[in-house]
Parts: structure tokens; C-alpha cells; sequence
């Protein structure tokens, strides 16, 4: 195909083609090959040809009707609402409340492609080379493995009754199968600490791992002395759990403790305003129940509660029960 036919034709030209076929005996076939164009098109201007320019001018070809399967008037005026009052929220817990409220039973997909195209989502395009992960084969059974990490509650969470030289650190574990999550604070970054976080998530969980993998940090492990057990490491050999270590500066292989940090920051630090540690503590109390139960893609759009039952119901569950 001649790549001058794939150009818009512009007015003087269309016009040029009309005049042409109404004023002269040239044929149809001469003026599409002196114009570029097809008979098609030349029969199309002939008809809209009043002697006005507008009158060749392209119309929009946008349709006149709504697709019948598009959004309806109640569900965008309540995903709109549901901004207003929360114009911080994220995609996920948006999704979450739609589908408690009114069932909300389109596809994730189509609720991103309605806020984008009505301004309301504005994908951040990152121009960082893409980290290609290898394959990770993640446990199918509850209790097979904990992923456990320590996160700082950052400074601008803090009021102004809190001392400048004191800090709160916040313990998370999260199991791999359900993505279950359990997260405390604590006043110090310590073995001890540690240990305290692993009793109590045992006691919320209900049940003992089979394993736990950490980072190299020194609230779980001695990292340049090998030869010296570490409390952890101590408590876990008595409870019969696997102490499994990371490679070194790979924050990515404890990946989904690590993301869940990445959502702390994003639904609940951002907005966070403490007086006290029990303060804290009851916030996060809080937060833990409402985050324990949002959709997650990951979960084929399962809350981590609802699949933690699912599993266990089907018996896929590797633990020792308290």
C-alpha cells in the first residue's frame, strides 16, 4: 500500500475531489488515483458537500450510547463517593468495600480501567530497570512457613508527648500459605523482643510453624559469630521450628513480609498519629483486624482469613497445634 494513502486528507484536498467529480467528466477511477483516496471516501464527501469547509470536516466517532456492559449511574456514583470520603484509599481496599456493600461483581481489571479513564488512578510509570524474580516455590499448607521481619514506626507518626530520643519498633510475621498476618510493637530492636513476638504470634495463630525465615539481623541471628547460638535460635530448637536464614542483603527473598511493609506504609503509617505506646498499640491492634480481612489478587480475590479456612478445611495445614 502507497503510505500516502494511510495520511489524513485535508480540506482543500477533499474539497479538490468533490469539485472534480461534480465539474468535470473525469471518471471515478482517475480522481481516487490523482487523490489518493477511495470511492468510498469520494462518495461519502460528495454527500456531506454543502460548499462549507465544516461540512468535510472529520466528526468525533466516539459512540452515542454507553456500552451495555459499562459502568451504571449507582456504581459510579458510588465508587465517586467512596473517594470523596476516603480519597487516600487504595485499589485493593477500594475493590474490598465495593464488593461488601453493593456486590460488586466486575472484574478488578475493569474498576482500574473505570478510574483511570475517569481520572481518579494515575499509575506512577517507573523508569527503573525491572527486576526479573526466579521462580519461588511458596508452601501450600498453613504453618509450613513464617516469613518474619522488624519495620521502624516511622518519626512523623510520633506527637509532640513522646520523647525525641524514643523509638518504637514494629515485629511482623506473616504465613506464606495464607498470607495471614500477625504484627506487635515493641519499645526495643532485640533478641528479646524477638522472642516475646515469636510466643505471642503463636498464641494468636493458634499453632507452631514448622519454619520461620528471617534476615541476618542481629534480633535473629549472630552474623560474623556463627560459633555462638543465638537466643532465637534457641527458642526455636526447643519448639521444633527450622530457623531459615536469607542470603545476605537480599531483602527480596523474605519478599512478602517485606511488601506487606510496603502496604503498613501506605494504609496505615500515612495516617497515623500516636500519643503513647498503648496508643500505638491499640491502633495497630485495629489495623491488624481490618488488614487480615482486604481481597488480595494474590489470593484469586480471598481475604487472607477466608483462605487460611479454605486451606485448613481442605486439609492442606502443616503444624503442631498448641
Amino acid at each position: 500500500m502507497n503510505i500516502i494513502s494511510r495520511i489524513p486528507h485535508t480540506i482543500k484536498t477533499r474539497i479538490a475531489a468533490v469539485n472534480t467529480y461534480r465539474n468535470t467528466k473525469s471518471t471515478i477511477s482517475f480522481i481516487c488515483r490523482k487523490y489518493h483516496i477511495s470511492k468510498a471516501s469520494l462518495m461519502r464527501w460528495n454527500k456531506a458537500y454543502d460548499g462549507s469547509d465544516l461540512s468535510l470536516k472529520d466528526k468525533s466517532h466516539k459512540p452515542l450510547s454507553n456500552h451495555p456492559h459499562a459502568h451504571t449511574d449507582f456504581e459510579a456514583r458510588k465508587i465517586k463517593n467512596l473517594i470523596r470520603r476516603n480519597p487516600h484509599i487504595g485499589l485493593n481496599e477500594l475493590y474490598t468495600k465495593l464488593r461488601i456493600e453493593i456486590s460488586y461483581s466486575r472484574h478488578y481489571t475493569s474498576l482500574y480501567r473505570f478510574l483511570r479513564k475517569s481520572n481518579f488512578y494515575k499509575p506512577v510509570i517507573s523508569k527503573k530497570k525491572v527486576y526479573v524474580p526466579k521462580p519461588y516455590d511458596t508452601p501450600v499448607n498453613v504453618g509450613e512457613k513464617w516469613q518474619m521481619d522488624v519495620k521502624y514506626v516511622p518519626k512523623p507518626c510520633y506527637s509532640s508527648s513522646i520523647a525525641s530520643d524514643e523509638k518504637f519498633y514494629q515485629y511482623t510475621v506473616i504465613d506464606e500459605a495464607s498470607r495471614e498476618r500477625f504484627i506487635f510493637p515493641f519499645k526495643e530492636q532485640s533478641s528479646y523482643s524477638t522472642i516475646e513476638f515469636l510466643k505471642r504470634a503463636i498464641s494468636y495463630f493458634g499453632y507452631i510453624p514448622k519454619c520461620i525465615q528471617t534476615d541476618n539481623g542481629f534480633e535473629f541471628a549472630h552474623f560474623k559469630d556463627t560459633l555462638k547460638i543465638h537466643p532465637f535460635d534457641k527458642v526455636c530448637m526447643d519448639l521444633g521450628i527450622k530457623h531459615q536464614l536469607i542470603r545476605p542483603r537480599t531483602p527480596r527473598h523474605n519478599g512478602k513480609v517485606e511488601r506487606s511493609h510496603r502496604n503498613d506504609n501506605e494504609r496505615f503509617y500515612r495516617f497515623l498519629k500516636f500519643y503513647s505506646y498503648e496508643d500505638l498499640l491499640n491502633q495497630m491492634k485495629r489495623y491488624l483486624y481490618k488488614s487480615n480481612r482486604i481481597l488480595t489478587s494474590s489470593l484469586n480475590w480471598k481475604s487472607p482469613i477466608q483462605q487460611r479456612k479454605d486451606l485448613i478445611n481442605n486439609g492442606l495445614y502443616n503444624y503442631t497445634l498448641l
